[in-house]
C-alpha cells in the first residue's frame, strides 16, 4: 500500500508530522524538599544520582543540572523532570543545592 503523506520538500525539507510531546510534569513533594536518590537499576552496576522534586516552572532545569554537574566534577542528564549526575557522592551533592538555598533530603539506602 502506498501513503502519499508529504515526508520532504526541497523548498523547506524535511516534514515533521509527529504531534508535539506533552512536557512531562515532575514529581514534586508537597513538604517542599528535593530528594537525592541513588539508582543502579538498569546501568550494569554503575551508580547514579538522581535529584528529584525540583520545580520546573521556578527553576531552569538545564542550568541547574549545568552547575551541579561543573561543580560535582561528572558528568549527567536531565530525563523526564529529573536531574542524573554520574557517580555516588551524595554528602558533596547535597552540599551544593543546600548552597544554592534548597531544602535537601537524601532518600533511599
Amino acid at each position: 500500500m502506498s501513503d502519499n503523506r508529504l515526508v520532504y520538500s526541497t523548498e523547506v525539507g524535511r516534514i515533521d508530522t509527529k504531534e508535539p510531546k506533552p512536557e512531562v510534569e515532575a514529581k514534586a513533594f508537597k513538604d517542599g524538599y528535593i530528594r537525592i536518590e541513588r539508582q543502579t537499576k538498569g546501568r550494569k552496576g554503575k551508580g547514579v544520582m538522581l535529584v528529584v522534586g525540583v520545580d520546573a516552572q521556578q527553576h531552569d532545569l538545564k542550568k541547574l543540572a549545568k552547575t551541579l554537574k561543573s561543580k560535582m566534577g561528572q558528568g549527567g542528564a536531565i530525563k523526564d523532570g529529573i536531574i542524573e549526575i554520574q557517580g555516588d557522592d551524595r554528602g558533596k551533592l547535597k552540599q551544593i543545592l543546600e548552597a544554592l538555598k534548597f531544602k535537601v533530603k537524601i532518600a533511599g539506602g
